[in-house]
């Protein structure tokens, strides 16, 4: 399968809410990054992406667009919608995703965005007022990569 069509069926499986498919595309030694989990590794990025899904409960949308690769490596947009945290604020969020291939399969995986941005709405007043300081920015990274670390507990 060419690198074109492994970043389209991941993101389709993304769409359908198939994380199991979704991390198939993944080469076993994946590295992620993106501003609300930082660095992940291996397990904790699938258990992540699984982790999102499950708790959408069937309430996340994803689209994407402009796909393009050059031999090893690829980039992609994509947008999420979906209702955050126990006040149910909806997100819509617009990634860049950068990618990179080996043995057929993402083994580097980057997603950038305004994560101030993404704080206004997934925090309502307090992302406004205080989202763009790294001390809020770490907290939202700390708060969940600890729950990515519980969920993999279970």
């Amino acid at each position: 399968m060419d690198n074109e069509k492994v970043i389209h069926n991941f993101y389709k499986a993304f769409a359908k809410g198939k994380a199991d498919e979704m991390v198939s595309y993944y080469h076993q030694d994946i590295v992620f990054e993106d501003p609300v989990f930082g660095k992940l590794r291996g397990e904790q990025v699938k258990s992540m992406w699984k982790m999102l899904i499950e708790r959408s409960k069937g309430n996340l949308k994803v689209s994407f667009s402009d796909i393009k690769v050059v031999r090893n490596s690829g980039e992609a947009h994509w947008e999420a919608v979906y209702p955050f945290g126990p006040y149910k604020r909806m997100v819509h969020n617009k990634i860049t995703a950068e990618f990179e291939f080996k043995d057929g399969k993402i083994i580097k995986h980057k997603d950038s965005f305004d994560l101030w941005k993404w704080s206004r709405m997934a925090l309502g007043i307090k992302g406004t007022l205080l989202g763009w300081s790294p001390i809020v920015q770490n907290k939202i990274k700390s708060q969940s990569q600890s729950l990515l670390k519980k969920y993999m507990q279970q």
